[in-house]
């Protein structure tokens, strides 16, 4: 099969329309069966998702005319929603806490060590860094990115996630990671899955909705694939992906310090990413998967575009 992106297919002005009927139904089911499986896999039961529905309908709902007046605001979300007004009210009194989506200070730290060529040496690669002093230091990288947080507990945290080695005979400090993925640390990897794929989501569906934002978001896709090409793919995905945040950490870095300097509104925020997936062929026999995954694969399609 031809490799396909999706940048490649056209819309179709005379198509169904995605937000109805039975299209809308599969691309559902198709985002909610990972979701499932999340949630299955750590105990949590319907009823605990079920709640989180109901309060993101409420919220969605409610934001839908913001110029609105108050007093209409129940009966106007339970239309919307079909929830009941009780249930409505109930919702919006709840108090639910805001989740941030700025970037651990680890993240930052990390980002800036693998990329900033002041903490590199004359190869080109992370230097081992005295613990303190004068940059280049491990507390002037630190104090770079913040000045709430004492360089020695960011040592800490970066330690504990297995990404740096602290040296206490020389007092000087290494990474050990060549990726901010931090696999002993099952909070911080839930915590990237909700920023990276919201993000990604979110960026989708602006997308479908065409409201006036438009993200990239394309893909390439191709299947009757063996094992033994994807081991050839594999480190390539790393080289983009490399190639891809030593271009753009530092300029970002910049960008920052230059509205900085110029005083002007720093409220916005950007995600930029890379991802792969691989799975066997739904209906496959010669697959080694899990019949059970092709089932939960049925939904997919082989052209979206986005």
């Amino acid at each position: 099969m031809t490799p396909t992106t999706t940048d490649q297919i056209a819309p179709d002005a005379t198509a169904e329309n995605p937000c109805q009927g039975t299209l809308l139904a599969r691309t559902m089911s198709r985002l909610l069966f990972p979701l499932a499986r999340l949630c299955l896999a750590n105990g949590v039961a319907f009823a605990a998702v079920e709640e989180m529905l109901k309060n993101a309908f409420v919220k969605e709902a409610g934001a839908l005319q913001p110029g609105a007046p108050t007093h209409g605001t129940v009966s106007r979300v339970s239309t919307a929603t079909g929830l009941t007004r009780r249930e409505v009210s109930r919702l919006i009194k709840k108090d639910v806490s805001v989740i941030s989506s700025k970037q651990p200070i680890a993240t930052e730290i990390f980002a800036r060590w693998k990329t900033d060529p002041n903490y590199h040496n004359l190869d080109g690669v992370p230097s081992i860094l005295k613990r303190q002093g004068a940059a280049p230091s491990f507390e002037a990288l630190a104090q770079s990115i913040t000045r709430d947080v004492h360089p020695r507990s960011i040592l800490d945290e970066l330690a504990r996630l297995g990404l740096v080695q602290f040296d206490e005979e020389f007092d000087s400090v290494s990474l050990t990671g060549n990726e901010f993925v931090p696999s002993r640390d099952s909070q911080q990897m839930l915590d990237f899955l909700g920023d990276n794929v919201g993000d990604h989501l979110d960026a989708a569906v602006a997308n479908v909705l065409q409201d006036g934002s438009r993200h990239l978001e394309q893909a390439v896709f191709a299947d009757e694939l063996s094992a033994e090409s994807l081991d050839v793919l594999r480190p390539l995905f790393s080289v983009q992906w490399t190639n891809l945040r030593d271009t753009m950490v530092p300029v970002i870095a910049k960008l920052i310090e230059s509205d900085r300097l110029a005083g002007r509104t720093q409220d916005r925020r950007i995600r930029i990413g890379l991802y792969t997936f691989d799975d066997g062929i739904m209906g496959n026999n010669n697959s080694s998967d899990n019949p059970v995954k092709h089932t939960r694969r049925k939904y997919s399609s082989k052209g979206t575009l986005k």
